[in-house]
């Protein structure tokens, strides 16, 4: 069961995931780096519903991407199944957040609501971009960096936005955002949407 802790400190449980998957002690979060040589030592051997990457490379993006494709078909059971990417980076004082679909997702019909069954991946939508980009000497999210090099709000500003992304998508089971893109030197952020 997954609990999600509110802004008032109450616990939400998201109960609209297969019964199963649910009650599976061996789904849970797991904060390891992504390799093929280590596949083995992680739950499940890597196979998860969501993954959370925050990279610092062009490169690292790609190599995630391609693992991403190619483990996508391999398991088709609930828990293990690949559905969502959330793809965060970020630079000095801009950042952007892209949840894409591994693969295409069956969606319900629905008279309400024009559903989408695959969402680009960031190296497949903005490649060109990424390609043109050589990896940069950019200060690393994981590091206390000089205020000099990164804007001292732009990883928990972007934390925050990711979070709300992920709630909204557990609390409702369906989102018209699939991402954004944040500049904090000008205070603009702007939402990408789904269709």
């Amino acid at each position: 069961m997954i609990q999600i802790e509110d802004k008032d400190r109450k616990n939400i449980t998201v109960t609209n995931l297969p019964e199963a998957v649910q009650q599976a002690d061996y789904c849970k979060a797991v904060t390891e780096q992504l390799s093929t040589p280590n596949l083995k030592s992680l739950p499940n051997r890597g196979r998860s519903n969501i993954y959370i990457s925050c990279v610092d490379t062009v490169s690292a993006r790609f190599d995630i991407a391609s693992f991403l494709k190619d483990y996508a078909g391999l398991i088709n059971w609930e828990c293990s199944k690949s559905l969502y990417w959330l793809d965060i980076g970020n630079a000095r004082n801009i950042g952007q957040a892209l949840l894409p679909t591994i693969g295409e997702i069956k969606q319900p019909n629905s008279k309400l609501y024009r559903t989408v069954s695959n969402l680009p991946m960031v190296i497949d939508e903005f490649k060109e971009l990424l390609e043109a980009q050589a990896d940069k000497n950019e200060p690393s999210c994981s590091l206390a960096e000089p205020l000099e090099k990164q804007n001292l709000f732009i990883n928990s500003t972007l934390a925050n936005m990711e979070a709300s992304l992920l709630l909204k998508l557990f609390r409702e089971g369906m989102t018209a955002h699939r991402g954004f893109f944040l500049n904090l030197a000008n205070f603009r952020l702007e939402p990408i949407m789904v269709g």
